[in-house]
């Protein structure tokens, strides 16, 4: 049996194209980022989020370029992203498996996070007839099992549910948007930095949230028809698109209510809506709130099992992990084990174990893969001379310096943040509060995920060993 034929990649079913693409990077973008992060990060900086989110496209957009060039490569025609790209370019595993460690603990925290903002959601709709305290975790519980059936169910209905629930999220933000511009008061902005330059650089990491998750439509190149050619322009121009929503929505939430307000509340966007819309259109712009949220959630339950597909592929994951199953063509044991990852979070109370890393996790990671793109010429030229990206090689150089330099500059930030709260509180404080820094998990999982590595390691040896001694 050739080699292609064992792997669970060659299994997966190739049943998502453009628009479905499209609908899963500005699905996974849009999300609570937009809804809950922009009011969050209004208490550091003020209405100078606005320029955040302008500071912050650029950096995002360099940081795509090396993801692009990647997936027009025949890279791009299986799931892995960082993964795969750092570990073929290196040569080596180690690093790489490490990386995507560190991106699965961040994905599954990101889909007990969601899960709960969507409760959280439906709660405030129900306007006080749902109680909180009573049905935040079975909503919540709920909303992970539900869209635990549409992955195992098929690609095909993952990629239905993203295009119909970002189309209704994005005609939510064009209602509460334009007829905004109209309503604005310029009083809103002033003071436009509250809090200083140094303010608004701490923003930085908050609003980063918003875009964080933009590589996951990597993890779909083994589903999406023609994915070499599709995906490098659609990652590119659904970055674009998301930028633009949240710069106009930011405007308008800003100069429509006071920040004291939109940060009070627990439905933003719906409480900007309700000032200058009719009570339909409000409604219309919370419902678009949940389905944004949907979105996120059903593409961050998505990533960890494909990412398992490949670690199976280089036997460096028990072989039962990357079954994909022949009638729905879906790795429904990976996916199982993700929901289950995310519950037992959601029930323990334990968010912030997995969560307060995961955008710092990203920020390494993305400069981890910005610098072996930088030097990928030179490391694995065959590779490099596979690029098919409209791009010359100065610009995709420059792309990842300027990547570098972004994601630097924010994980100094964290690390200037993290020092403080290490100088001001002692490790049982950090413990008892849930408010360990994003250093000491990174440095927890990092050597948990060391550790899973060296395992696998020695089991991918012995296998080999087991295979060559009877010499099949």
């Amino acid at each position: 049996m050739a080699e292609e034929s064992k792997s669970p990649v060659s299994r997966l079913r190739r049943d998502l194209g453009t628009l479905e693409s499209y609908a899963a990077v500005i699905g996974i973008l849009i999300g609570a980022g937009i809804f809950q992060v922009t009011s969050v990060a209004w208490e550091i900086t003020g209405p100078s989020v606005i320029l955040g989110y302008l500071v912050l496209t650029p950096a995002i957009l360099a940081t795509a370029i090396p993801y692009a060039a990647y997936l027009s490569t025949p890279l791009g025609r299986e799931p892995g992203g960082e993964y795969l790209n750092i570990s073929r370019t290196l040569g080596g595993f180690r690093l790489a498996y490490i990386g995507a460690w560190l991106k699965i603990i961040s994905y599954i925290g990101a889909g007990a996070f969601l899960a709960n903002a969507f409760a959280g959601y439906v709660i405030a709709l129900s306007g006080g007839r749902i109680d909180r305290e009573r049905f935040q975790l079975p909503v919540a519980l709920a909303a992970l099992v539900l869209f635990y059936v549409i992955h195992v169910i098929g690609i095909r209905w993952f990629g239905r549910v993203q295009v119909i629930m970002s189309a209704l999220k994005c005609l939510a933000l064009l209602v509460l948007i334009v007829p905004g511009l109209f309503v604005l008061r310029s009083e809103n902005y002033t003071p436009f930095f509250s809090n200083g330059w140094s303010g608004f650089g701490a923003s930085l990491l908050p609003l980063f949230f918003a875009y964080a998750g933009f590589e996951s439509i990597a993890q779909t190149a083994g589903e999406v028809k023609d994915s070499t050619r599709r995906l490098p322009s659609i990652l590119v121009r659904g970055i674009t698109i998301t930028a633009l929503f949240y710069v106009f929505t930011s405007i308008v939430s800003f100069g429509v209510l006071p920040g004291q307000r939109l940060k009070a509340t627990d439905a933003p966007m719906a409480e900007v809506a309700s000032l200058y819309l009719p009570s339909g259109a409000a409604f219309f712009v919370t419902i678009g709130a949940i389905a944004a949220i949907m979105t996120a959630l059903n593409g961050t339950l998505f990533v960890p099992s494909r990412l398992a597909i490949m670690f199976v592929k280089d036997r460096l994951a028990p072989q039962w992990l990357g079954v994909v199953n022949e009638k729905t063509a879906t790795p429904i044991r990976g996916l199982t084990l993700t929901l289950l990852c995310c519950v037992l979070l959601l029930v323990s109370g334990q968010l912030s174990v997995a969560l307060n890393v995961a955008v710092f996790a990203l920020v390494v990671l993305y400069f981890i893969h910005s610098l072996v793109f930088l030097f990928l010429p030179r490391l694995n030229p065959g590779l490099a001379n596979e690029i098919q990206v409209n791009l010359s090689l100065r610009v995709r150089q420059v792309a990842a310096i300027v990547s570098m330099v972004s994601m630097g500059v924010l994980i100094l930030i964290q690390l200037r943040q993290d020092a403080v709260t290490l100088q001001t509180s002692s490790l049982g404080q950090r413990i008892s509060g849930n408010s360990l820094t994003s250093i000491e998990l990174l440095l927890v999982w990092g050597l948990v995920g060391l550790g899973v590595y060296q395992l696998a390691r020695t089991q991918r040896r012995n296998a080999v060993t087991k295979v060559d001694a009877h010499g099949d």
